[in-house]
């Protein structure tokens, strides 16, 4: 389990944090997995403003944003990036990012983890998972040309071991490079220039940011510390760590490893969780009774409070951000804020999860009871910068 507090929520059994979607679709197959079905419906709640807390730190936009009914345009796109898996196969959304999507796919064959690339008719196995039922695909990254690295959860709980695999575009081959079987946060890794970087426990309370060659090679320690698993940021790779009775953001570069600067409004933070970067757009949930959703962007005095009410603020975890896009989740749905408009709307439908990165916006989510029989669960990926903004508030 994570080494500081902060709850992973986990969609049905999607330990990437989305629902299931696939064998049930008996629609023709399409030269691209990303077909075009029937919009499906997601509520569509009147303008709410939220209000602001009492007491709330001051903020650049002077007020927090409000809610707004998803456009019809998001609403198409999602409809048109629907994703069909092979036939036989039920999907779980792990990760997305520039032009690709890691999908676990489970069938008579196994279960199996695959790269879908933007435009792309057929998903791209990256690795065979051992065990079909025991062993989930926890998290993932691709850097878009050769190396993928794959998180893989050796069991059903999140104290489970787990492991780490490279996979090779040139060679089409996967190896594992990491297990970890000891205390530590949950895996996130990252792929960057060649070199994979991640978090892993050390067995005496304390937890290492590690790197290693994707080609092969030692992994060595760039950092020890009583943390939480990092997140990259631009350059730079950061993390919560524990300091003086409290927490704080730590980070180094991405390129070597050597500890880097944060922005002066980051590095002055104290006591966040669920802290998210795309490296010029920031946002982490402050307050415990009160919890709000702050943002900050690059050249701003200083953070704002900008989603403060019921229910949307309500149990906000698994941040994600993209440009002007920040998504979350609640126990009921998730959401996404646009930073320009100063608005937010409802994403998904009951249960469902979001994730905003590399300029994609992905969805998962289930169209009826996912534990009974005719339900339809759905996976939906668009291209997050072709996206109109939210209408705003008036």
């Amino acid at each position: 389990m994570p080494l500081l507090a902060g709850a992973l929520l986990l969609a049905g059994c999607s330990p990437g944090g989305g629902t299931g979607t696939g064998g049930d679709d008996k629609g023709a197959p399409t030269s691209s997995p990303f077909a075009a079905p029937t919009p499906v419906p997601v509520p569509s709640p009147a303008p709410v403003p939220a209000p602001a807390p009492s007491g709330a730190a001051p903020t650049d936009a002077g007020t927090a944003a409000c809610r707004v009914p998803l456009p019809a345009a998001w609403r198409a796109a999602f409809a048109a990036g629907e994703y069909r898996p092979p036939p036989g196969e039920q999907a779980v959304l792990t990760e997305t990012g520039p032009g690709w999507t890691v999908l676990q796919l489970s069938g008579p064959a196994g279960r199996r983890a695959v790269l879908v690339r933007r435009g792309g008719a057929a998903p791209e196995t990256l690795l065979r998972l051992a065990d079909p039922v025991e062993h989930q695909l926890l998290a993932a990254d691709f850097d878009g040309r050769r190396w993928a690295v794959l998180a893989v959860l050796e069991g059903r709980t999140l104290d489970s071991p787990w492991s780490l695999y490279v996979w090779d575009a040139t060679t089409g081959a996967a190896r594992r490079l990491a297990r970890a079987d000891r205390p530590g946060p949950l895996p996130r890794p990252y792929v960057r220039d060649g070199t994979v970087v991640w978090a892993q426990g050390t067995g005496s309370g304390t937890a290492a940011v590690l790197a290693a060659p994707a080609a092969g090679g030692a992994p060595r320690a760039w950092h020890t510390g009583v943390l939480d698993g990092p997140f990259a940021a631009g350059g730079l790779l950061v993390w919560r760590e524990a300091a003086g009775g409290g927490t704080r953001l730590a980070a180094v570069s991405l390129r070597d490893g050597r500890p880097a600067a944060l922005p002066p409004p980051i590095a002055a933070l104290r006591d966040i969780r669920a802290a998210v970067s795309d490296g010029r757009n920031w946002a982490w949930v402050a307050g415990e009774s009160a919890p709000r959703l702050m943002v900050w962007r690059a050249g701003g005095s200083r953070p704002s409070a900008a989603v403060t009410g019921s229910p949307a603020a309500d149990g906000m975890d698994q941040l994600r951000v993209s440009g002007r896009l920040v998504t979350w989740r609640t126990p009921e749905t998730s959401y996404a804020l646009d930073l320009d408009a100063r608005a937010y709307a409802e994403l998904t439908p009951a249960y469902g999860y979001a994730q905003a990165a590399g300029g994609a916006l992905a969805l998962a989510y289930s169209v009826g009871d996912a534990k009974t029989a005719g339900s339809r669960p759905v996976i939906q990926v668009v291209d997050a910068e072709r996206l109109p903004g939210l209408p705003g508030c008036g």
